[in-house]
């Protein structure tokens, strides 16, 4: 029998434990977290991940999640074709 992983950062694979080790290590902000293990850094851009690793460093840090730094939030780039971009400055002028 396998055993089951526990997935926190779907986008980069990162499990729970590796992020546990990492917090242990003394990377204690989701930024360190995230320049280290790339959390936070693909398709979703932390929509699923950056709650429950906030909520893990809490219980390392013994601070409340309100008081941590939740990282850089960028929003998500997504490719558009440059005729819908065409069509809408026609649309303007």
């Amino acid at each position: 029998m396998t055993e089951k992983a526990n997935i926190i950062c779907r986008c980069e694979e990162i499990e729970i434990d590796e992020i546990r080790e990492w917090i242990s290590r003394g990377y204690d902000t989701f930024d360190e977290l995230k320049r280290e293990l790339r959390v936070g850094m693909g398709p979703c851009q932390g929509r699923g991940c950056r709650d429950i690793i906030l909520r893990e460093l809490s219980k390392a840090t013994g601070k409340p999640i309100a008081e941590l730094l939740p990282g850089v939030i960028r929003p998500p780039v997504k490719p558009i074709k440059a005729r819908l971009l065409a069509e809408n400055d026609q649309e303007a002028e």
